[in-house]
Parts: C-alpha cells; sequence; structure tokens
C-alpha cells in the first residue's frame, strides 16, 4: 500500500453539498415564496341559521350602557360564559363543569347563588374583575368590561338569588369600572 495519500470521495462530498444547497432553497422557498396550503374546510352548519335570517349582528361594542340588561347583552353574555366560565361552573352554572371537580373550593353553583363576596351586581363585578382571593375563582380582568357586564347579565338571568341594585349606584359604578 502507499503512504496515506490526501484522497477524498469526491462523489460523496458534491452529494452533500448538493444535498445543502437543496436544503436551503427548499426552506426559503416554503418560508418565503409558496403561499400555503387551503385545504377548502370551511366547514358550515347545514342547521345553522344563515346571517340574513338571523338579522343584524350584535356588536357589544356598539352598546353604551353595558350595564344595564337587555335580552342582546344575555345572549351576548350566554356567549362569553361559555368561552370563560363554563369550563369551571358548568354551561348550566351549576358548578359542575369539567375542570371544576380538581379545584378546592368547589366552583361555586351559580344558579343557587349563594354570595360570598355581596349580592349586588357591583359585587359580582368586581368577583370577576379581581378573582376571589384564596380560592379556586380566577380574576378576568383581562376581558373587556362590556364583556363582563354582559357574563354577570348572563349570570343573573339564570340564578335564583338576584341581585338587589339600585340602578343609579350601577350606572355611577360603571362609568368608572376597570
Amino acid at each position: 500500500m502507499s503512504e496515506s495519500s490526501d484522497v477524498h470521495n469526491r462523489g460523496g462530498f458534491a452529494a452533500f453539498i448538493f444535498a445543502m444547497v437543496f436544503v436551503f432553497a427548499f426552506f426559503a422557498y416554503i418560508s418565503f415564496i409558496h403561499p400555503g396550503v387551503d385545504l377548502g374546510e370551511n366547514v358550515v352548519d347545514p342547521n345553522a341559521p344563515s346571517l340574513q335570517a338571523a338579522g343584524p349582528v350584535f356588536k357589544i361594542a356598539d352598546i353604551k350602557e353595558p350595564w344595564v340588561s337587555t335580552p342582546e347583552i344575555i345572549t351576548y353574555g350566554q356567549k362569553q360564559y361559555k368561552m370563560n366560565c363554563a369550563t369551571c361552573h358548568g354551561d348550566a352554572g351549576k358548578g359542575d363543569g369539567p375542570a371544576g371537580g380538581g379545584l378546592t373550593p368547589k366552583p361555586r353553583n351559580l344558579v343557587e347563588g349563594k354570595w360570598t363576596q355581596g349580592d349586588s351586581l357591583i359585587a359580582h363585578f368586581n368577583v370577576v374583575a379581581n378573582g376571589i382571593p384564596n380560592s379556586s375563582m380566577a380574576a378576568f380582568k383581562h376581558l373587556k368590561v362590556a364583556d363582563r357586564w354582559a357574563i354577570l347579565h348572563f349570570i343573573e338571568s339564570i340564578t335564583e338569588n338576584k341581585s338587589k341594585d339600585d340602578p343609579a349606584k350601577v350606572a355611577e359604578f360603571a362609568k368608572t369600572a376597570q
């Protein structure tokens, strides 16, 4: 055999360089040039009412006084409740949500409405906004103020223990509520 020579596998090296160039070129194409993939999975519920039949779309931002209960706000509040509260309090508000089973203390049954922080909308608003310290009730200050009022109107519509409020005091509080 000959002494150690500096012979490289030129074919393998060329294949490596080609592979690297291909990978970087493909990455650049996918990242910056390719428009993406649309699978066309725009699923429409055939049983859902059409938007034309439903009438105008309700926008909570258009409501000037969200602390005043209306059927539209209650319906909107029900949707917000299902997205933010039903996990712990349950769809019907009975404290039996899927996440509520692992919490101590258990989530409140909103239908019976045994309130610990006061029985007014102002007290309830403060609970939704700030939570209850040393309990499983989290703060929901990240929700828009109007969304919190809508949730409270929905809860008020399902509870047996209605709030006892002076509408003037609620309006005064609501104008400064954050």
